[in-house]
């Protein structure tokens, strides 16, 4: 008479592959969050402290597109766009070695932004984007 070998259990053990699943969900995670989405390091300039004693000229964008534009200690005047390159000419003309500062609303198209940086770029004015400070937590 044969002897039967013993029966090989038809069922598949799951234990250690779900171990390795859930080894490689967290190796995935954790590698994720180190690696950086942005390659390009972006330095921008620090609210905190006026970045320059020399005089400075502010142009001002609120959030309705509206400029406004000041000398030193004066007030700032609203101003149209065309008038803008004659106004800061005059200020250069005080003051050759002035800067510009933008103060502009963070609603304000990009494109807008851009045009202010053209014209500066164009007559070679010193160009500075303010920023506010960040928020304290």
């Amino acid at each position: 008479m044969l002897k039967r070998r013993a029966k090989i259990s038809p069922n598949f053990s799951m234990a250690s592959m779900t171990d390795l699943i859930f080894l490689l969900l967290i190796f995935f995670m954790i590698t994720s969050t180190v690696v950086s989405p942005n390659a390009i390091k972006v330095l921008l300039p620090q609210g905190k402290q006026q970045t320059s004693a020399k005089p400075l000229t502010r142009v001002i964008i609120d959030k309705d597109l509206n400029f406004y534009a000041g000398f030193g200690n004066e007030k700032e005047q609203p101003l149209q766009l065309a008038e803008l390159t004659t106004f800061l000419q005059a200020c250069a003309d005080k003051e050759p070695e002035m800067y510009v500062a933008l103060y502009a609303d963070e609603s304000v198209p990009y494109r807008e932004i851009v045009r202010i940086l053209n014209i500066a770029n164009e007559n070679h004015f010193k160009m500075v984007l303010a920023t506010r400070p960040p928020e304290e937590k």
